[in-house]
């Protein structure tokens, strides 16, 4: 029988990866069992199936720092994934590790984000039961929302990426932890861009300890940590101690002086009230939520579909709906008798 591109492609992982790997032909699968691909590894499938789904599409009007912002070059939710995946595969290449795996898990990982970044995301912990969390929310959207409830039906070991991608227990596997990583180094530099653009922030005002302990620009600086990651992973995914303890000052004076911004952030209460109207509303008219909302408020209760109906949606649409369900529209005086 004629070999598969996928088992040659098998091969040559076993042939160029390193030990520590994750090798695509031992998948530890499918949470449904299915017929393998002639051309593609597992791995390349889940990244295919994330974009080509409609959670990636929506991401291109999704905030990631700036509400709305008015410019062309400001990041969006999408914007901000597709830096990580860049990021994560160059990680991924110098370790030798499986970069299908790292861009599959980067392109995954904010499907669940809500409008409004953060805001948004705090908005829907605040008001619903359980608590909200956005990497959950991911997970529950490739597992379950996407293609009308069938869900996307992808390998542990992307699931596991995408769940773990912030905050609490590593991923399971290698590439998992470098896309966490990559999540931190592509959105402390392009919110420092972004920031500068909109004038909040100069380089300068950056302390020059950080800037010469990471760099001077936002290319260097990116850099300084992907080179820092590689030189000091092999077991683990790490930065240098330097390097780390730099990083996280950074983190620290992005947080004093631009995510606590009222510049950046003067919007975010209005945005917070909008998310959690609109929560209430579906809350107590269900029938007014979509088919496959119905189906989940039926199986999950009327919380959880809401809650999976204003996460997707985004911002422009979300604004849409408000006024909509809320703005008063004016009379047409002009309609003949």
């Amino acid at each position: 029988m004629e070999q598969s591109i996928r088992e040659q492609i098998w091969e040559l992982e076993k042939q160029t990866l390193s030990s520590r790997a994750t090798f695509s032909e031992h998948s530890e699968g499918r949470q449904f069992p299915q017929e393998e691909c002639f051309v593609r590894t597992a791995f390349q499938r889940d990244r295919d199936r994330i974009t080509h789904c409609n959670s990636f599409r929506r991401l291109k009007h999704k905030t990631q720092v700036f509400l709305s912002p008015e410019g062309d070059h400001y990041r969006t939710r999408l914007t901000h994934t597709l830096e990580v995946s860049q990021i994560d595969r160059t990680i991924a290449k110098a370790l030798r590790l499986n970069e299908d795996l790292t861009e599959a898990i980067a392109l995954g990982h904010d499907l669940g984000h809500t409008p409004f970044g953060h805001a948004g995301e705090r908005a829907l912990d605040e008001v619903f039961p359980p608590g909200f969390k956005h990497y959950e929310q991911s997970l529950r959207v490739v597992d379950l929302l996407e293609k009308d409830g069938k869900g996307l039906n992808l390998t542990f070991e992307v699931r596991n990426g995408i769940e773990r991608h912030t905050g609490g227990e590593q991923a399971k596997t290698l590439e998992g932890r470098i896309v966490r990583l990559s999540d931190k180094i592509a959105y402390i530099n392009h919110d420092i861009d972004d920031a500068i653009s909109a004038g909040v922030l100069t380089e300068e005002a950056i302390p020059q300890s950080l800037r010469q302990a990471l760099g001077w620009d936002k290319s260097q600086r990116i850099s300084s940590l992907v080179i820092s990651a590689i030189q000091n992973s092999q077991d683990d995914i790490n930065l240098g101690e330097d390097v780390r303890h730099a990083f996280d000052e950074l983190h620290t004076f992005m947080f004093e002086r631009v995510y606590t911004n009222p510049k950046c952030k003067g919007e975010e209460g209005k945005a917070r009230s909008l998310v959690q109207y609109l929560y209430e509303h579906y809350v107590k008219n269900p029938d007014q939520l979509s088919g496959e909302f119905e189906k989940i408020a039926l199986a999950e209760g009327v919380e959880r579909a809401a809650c999976d109906y204003i996460a997707g949606m985004t911002d422009r649409y979300a604004v849409k709906v408000f006024n909509e369900l809320f703005v008063p529209k004016f009379w047409d005086f002009n309609i003949p008798l």
